[in-house]
């Protein structure tokens, strides 16, 4: 009970400044983990420890941080830009939080406790084909298999996923940051921020913080934008209403992710008065767990709501979001966008 309190302790003290006092005792452990990291990466790099290219490119959306920062939006807006632009791209993730073995495809029929809970929203919202395993070069090579017309892999996750050799490294940061810019487990970071130096651009789906911003001064920088503004009623997604329908009424907000904050900011922005109620990233549901719901409506995401349509739930609503990625003005000459510079890296163009 002591470790697990400890563990739910420890994301509040790493986005904390000055460096939280407990977390001092973490130091030494933390110096290890970044040996470890490095010794791994070299051999990756030596090849002492064989990576793996598959017959297509890869694009790995990633974080440096732990917990969600907004990827599966992102990983959602560069699939619909590549297939607009005449690509054809297949999702593998790791299917955190789902209890299947090996290798799969998601159905958007899955059960989110098997696959996960964002391999099934994005093989909901993506309408390509999406597999889950642990192994993410087995994953691409059971995709290709099965689906030869793929020409181009989005790998959900997957940055320090060494054995799969990528084409296009895109890290996201919310608006947390790098926290206090110290690596598991004194903070957040699973590598340190020079990490940064080998990505091909950064997205901030927030404010950039100082710390990040500072290591990625070099790199190209793009926001990231989360629009919503229809909520889908959770027993039926076909039944949609605006934020002005549900003013006045007894409202509660629950949010799953890595930071619960965003998504009730989101809703204060439509106007809505609420009861907030946050949960840890990728929290399996029950209907216990929403008991406090019971004599009013209740508000959540996506990534919550496809953990939660099968309990019994009273009026439920969901609300889907889009991302909008533009370029930073003061970083990119000739506002290049996101997608051009993938595709540079993709097929060797040069965008004006």
């Amino acid at each position: 009970m002591a470790c697990f309190g400890l563990a739910q302790r420890l994301p509040r003290w790493w986005y904390r400044r000055p460096l939280a006092t407990a977390l001092v005792p973490l130091l030494p452990l933390m110096w290890l983990f970044l040996l470890l990291v490095s010794l791994r990466r070299f051999l990756y790099r030596c090849g002492a420890l064989r990576s793996h290219r598959l017959p297509v490119p890869v694009v790995v959306v990633g974080n440096l941080t732990v917990g969600g920062s907004g990827k599966t939006p992102l990983v959602l807006w560069l699939v619909d830009r590549l297939r607009a632009h005449g690509w054809r791209p297949g999702v593998i993730s790791r299917g955190y939080g789902g209890t299947a073995d090996g290798v799969r495809s998601v159905l958007p029929t899955s059960a989110s406790t098997e696959v996960g809970d964002e391999p099934l929203l994005l093989a909901r919202r993506s309408r390509v084909p999406v597999f889950v395993g642990r192994d993410r070069v087995a994953a691409g090579q059971a995709l290709l298999a099965e689906h030869p017309q793929c020409n181009v892999i989005v790998s959900d996750d997957g940055l320090q996923h060494y054995r799969l050799q990528r084409s296009v490294e895109l890290v996201v940061f919310d608006g947390r940051g790098a926290g206090n810019g110290l690596a598991l487990p004194a903070g957040p970071l699973r590598e340190p921020l020079h990490r940064l130096g080998a990505v091909t651009a950064v997205v901030w789906n927030g404010a950039p913080e100082a710390a990040a911003a500072q290591a990625a001064c070099a790199l190209p920088q793009f926001d990231m934008h989360l629009a919503g503004e229809r909520f889908e009623a959770l027993a039926d997604p076909q039944q949609t209403c605006a934020a002005g329908t549900l003013r006045g009424k007894r409202l509660y907000a629950i949010a799953g992710i890595g930071d619960p904050g965003r998504f009730f900011r989101q809703l204060e922005a439509l106007g809505l008065a609420f009861e907030a109620h946050p949960f840890s990233d990728h929290h399996r549901y029950c209907a216990a767990d929403l008991a406090f719901a019971r004599d009013g409506v209740l508000l959540m995401t996506e990534k919550d709501a496809v953990k939660c349509t099968a309990l019994a739930l009273g009026e439920a609503w969901v609300l889907p979001v889009d991302a909008n990625v533009l370029p930073r003005p003061s970083q990119l000459p000739g506002n290049t966008g996101l997608l051009e510079t993938i595709l540079e890296k993709l097929d060797g163009r040069t965008f004006a």
